[in-house]
């Protein structure tokens, strides 16, 4: 596979659209195109996170989105990879592995600290992959609260 990854914009959107409303059902959402392209359209208009498309031949293949935080400690940004989606036709073909090394080099261009990330427990092929790219995993609990 020839994986060209590319930072996203607004012309972007017909692409990544249907790659974020498949990666919302894979977590139980429902489908919500019209809802989707205007998360989407949000985030560009207001440039709060950076959308990553993967794709071959013009076909988009898979995404991230990262959001950028600070780290109070290391006085320094870090980005928080929230999204990391490919179609399960192209799995398994290096395009996760592309999009994370594409995340990377944006976190260093950036001078960022670090790059984090959370998955669930029970996502294997996630953590083998995260692990096989040089990410580390933490002992930290994380906690949360539904407003």
């Amino acid at each position: 596979m020839s994986i060209v990854i590319t930072r996203a914009n607004h012309d972007a959107l017909d692409a990544l659209v249907p790659l974020f409303d498949a990666y919302r059902q894979f977590y139980a959402q429902a489908a919500d195109l019209q809802h989707a392209r205007t998360f989407l359209t949000q985030r560009l208009d207001a440039a709060d996170s950076i959308l990553l498309l993967a794709s071959e031949a013009s076909q988009a293949l898979g995404f991230t989105q990262l959001y950028p935080l600070w780290s109070s400690v290391n006085m320094a940004g870090i980005w928080l990879l929230n999204d990391l989606y490919v179609r399960p036709a192209a799995r398994r073909h290096g395009v996760a592995s592309a999009l994370l090394q594409a995340a990377r080099e944006h976190g260093q261009r950036t001078g960022a600290h670090s790059l984090i990330l959370e998955t669930d427990p029970d996502n294997y092929p996630a953590q083998q992959l995260y692990q096989g790219q040089g990410w580390h995993r933490q002992s930290h609990l994380w906690y949360d609260l539904i407003l």
